[in-house]
């Protein structure tokens, strides 16, 4: 039995890892790579290190774009096996790949414009919507601890992450040629505490276990506090008539937000000011969210309960359409924008920084991990000046970093969740998911307490168990 790591080896994104065994040849998710554009164009491209036709099924993690959105592409190279993954994390797919393909041919769209008045050969996009729509008809969902068998002797559990809806850290119990391997693949793992969803559970002990380590060598704030937080801050901007921008991911930290908001004005903390999402993709991932309770945490289902809805529909305003989003241009302060994407390198959030990055009278809210290179981690690093559709503006607006809401367990909370594992029956840890310096520290404090054997794989690296 080998395993080969081949996306997200020393890098955040892209996560897919091969496993080769006597019955069947799998993946462990399927993720696009995010980085320089052209970087991207050819990892997401090329399948460098195996044919898509070849492989069996692809056992998903969850439907995050960096670990599902490469699905797509996996189709049309000629991959026709099933993708396992939870009933949640099956539903968010549909709105996510759907919403990256479109993506896909926009921007190709935008690039073949220039290239044609060039004289140059146009492009074609990574993948296209009916791609990604006939990719969905291969999904299948599986609840959390029913144990499934995908190929004879490879059986498959899925626990709850605690990451996003429907993530899941991978159980595999593999037998080949009468010897049993025991492997776990944390996806990516969420922390304890956060709001909506439950906290991330207990795998049984494994031999194997491939470990992501985005925050691997650092301590995020506490969540508990994060309502006390965010509070101060809505009172500021009451005060001063403020325009709170907040960048979010549309699926899992925008439904957190949205969350956090209802919590702090149904308790009456803070006057009720406008609250705006602006993502036709956050839209239809909340409703989403809406669908399935069973990932939900005692605090949420007890808002059900009462027949509250914990996302606001009624209290705040969802954007869809172009025209709509303009027009908050025009919206005064006091009032919160809440538009995608999170690192902002993409979508309607580039408008409302352009509109709002150069006013002193407002607050950039930053509640999530950005990418060395991207605008939201210039902003994050305190930038003077910042490039925003190819002109220069003035970073005047206050900057304000909460990491707080990250939906990745922190150097503590990894550690914490590992060594709940037996040290003896480890055979190894490979980290993956993280830049290489967060990973060695991770390494470093693995060792400390107690356990071995742990490697940190370059892409293309293959390990025979």
């Amino acid at each position: 039995m080998q395993i080969q790591f081949i996306g997200a080896a020393k890098t955040v994104t892209g996560s897919m890892h091969l496993i080769r065994t006597k019955q069947a040849v799998f993946l462990l998710d399927c993720g696009l790579f995010q980085g320089k554009r052209k970087e991207a164009f050819e990892i997401n491209r090329t399948f460098d290190f195996f044919d898509p036709s070849e492989i069996d099924f692809v056992i998903l993690s969850h439907a995050h774009i960096d670990h599902a959105g490469n699905l797509p592409s996996l189709y049309r190279k000629g991959f026709t096996g099933k993708i396992f993954c939870t009933f949640a994390t099956r539903d968010l797919s549909v709105v996510m790949l759907q919403d990256s393909a479109h993506i896909q041919e926009k921007d190709v769209e935008y690039v073949n414009k220039k290239r044609k008045r060039d004289g140059k050969n146009l492009f074609e996009p990574l993948y296209t919507i009916d791609d990604a729509v006939n990719t969905l008809t291969q999904f299948v969902g599986h609840n959390y601890h029913q144990t499934f068998e995908p190929a004879p002797g490879i059986k498959v559990t899925f626990y709850d992450a605690g990451h996003i809806l429907g993530s899941a850290i991978v159980h595999l119990e593999i037998t080949e040629e009468g010897k049993k391997y025991n492997l776990a693949f944390s996806g990516d793992l969420g922390r304890p505490h956060l709001p909506i969803l439950r906290d991330p559970e207990k795998i049984p002990n494994v031999e194997y276990f491939i470990c992501e380590s985005t925050y691997g060598g650092r301590v995020h704030d506490n969540p508990v506090n994060s309502e006390e937080v965010l509070t101060n801050i809505l009172l500021k901007a009451i005060d001063q008539k403020s325009k709170i921008i907040i960048p979010a991911f549309s699926v899992g930290r925008t439904q957190e937000i949205v969350y956090s908001l209802h919590k702090i004005f149904e308790e009456k903390n803070v006057p009720r000011i406008p609250v705006y999402v602006d993502s036709p993709l956050a839209v239809n991932a909340t409703a989403v969210f809406r669908l399935h309770p069973e990932c939900f945490d005692s605090e949420t289902m007890e808002f059900l309960s009462k027949n509250e809805d914990p996302f606001g529909f009624n209290k705040l305003t969802y954007i869809t359409t172009s025209d709509e989003s303009k027009k908050l241009n025009a919206v005064p302060g006091p009032s919160i924008i809440i538009s995608s994407s999170g690192m902002c390198e993409a979508g309607r959030i580039l408008h409302h920084l352009a509109n709002s990055v150069a006013n002193p009278n407002n607050i950039i809210l930053m509640v999530g991990y950005c990418a060395e290179n991207t605008l939201g981690k210039k902003l994050i690093d305190g930038f003077k000046e910042v490039n925003i559709f190819g002109e220069t503006y003035e970073v005047k607006a206050e900057v304000i970093v909460m990491q707080s809401f990250s939906a990745h367990a922190d150097k503590n909370e990894l550690i914490s969740y590992t060594s709940q594992l037996d040290k003896e029956l480890m055979n190894r840890i490979f980290l993956v998911h993280g830049e290489f310096e967060q990973q060695q520290i991770y390494k470093e404090n693995l060792e400390k307490s107690g356990f071995k054997n742990i490697l940190i794989p370059d892409r293309g690296n293959e390990v025979t168990l």
